[in-house]
């Protein structure tokens, strides 16, 4: 099974160098999936400079566009982050006005991130990056939306379900 997943990197399954006991790093799935996401990082790079936002922030705003009024911890857990590694993001996006937090008022020790009307803007900008991955994957919303699947499905079997 092992050598099967090691294997799989697009039928390509070169001989380990003489003594190495791992495949070759384009035939590992990890190493595969790891290369993929720096690859899509760059390619939303200079839309991200463009709007002035962080990727980490594009993705608290995309939780928040499924779940607005979210927690910072409800936040993190969508993201499989720590809750002290949301703050940062979410302070900057409230400085640039895409965001407000607000204490609770049933449990004041909850704070509760609501996106503003700027921050819906931006959220609604950002549709471009997902259109400009599509376009220049050569894949179809067909293709995309299988892989997205198999990777969900993947993580699920891992123990990382969403």
């Amino acid at each position: 099974m092992t050598d099967q997943i090691h294997a799989s990197h697009m039928g390509s399954a070169k001989p380990p160098a003489s003594g190495a006991t791992t495949p070759p790093l384009d035939d590992q799935l990890c190493f595969s999936l790891y290369a993929a996401s720096l690859a899509i990082n760059r390619t939303y790079k200079p839309m991200l400079d463009e709007m002035g936002i962080t990727y980490p922030q594009y993705l608290v705003l995309n939780v928040l566009g499924e779940q607005d009024g979210a927690t910072i911890g409800a936040i993190a857990d969508r993201l499989s982050l720590e809750s002290s590694t949301i703050t940062p993001p979410v302070k900057r996006l409230e400085q640039a006005g895409l965001l407000e937090r607000r204490r609770s008022t049933l449990d004041e020790r909850q704070v509760n991130v609501f996106l503003t009307s700027a921050g819906r803007d931006m959220l609604a900008r950002s549709k471009c990056l997902g259109d400009t991955l599509l376009s220049r994957s050569g894949m179809t919303l067909t293709e995309i939306e299988a892989l997205n699947q198999q990777i969900h499905t993947l993580i699920g079997a891992l123990g990382k379900s969403e």
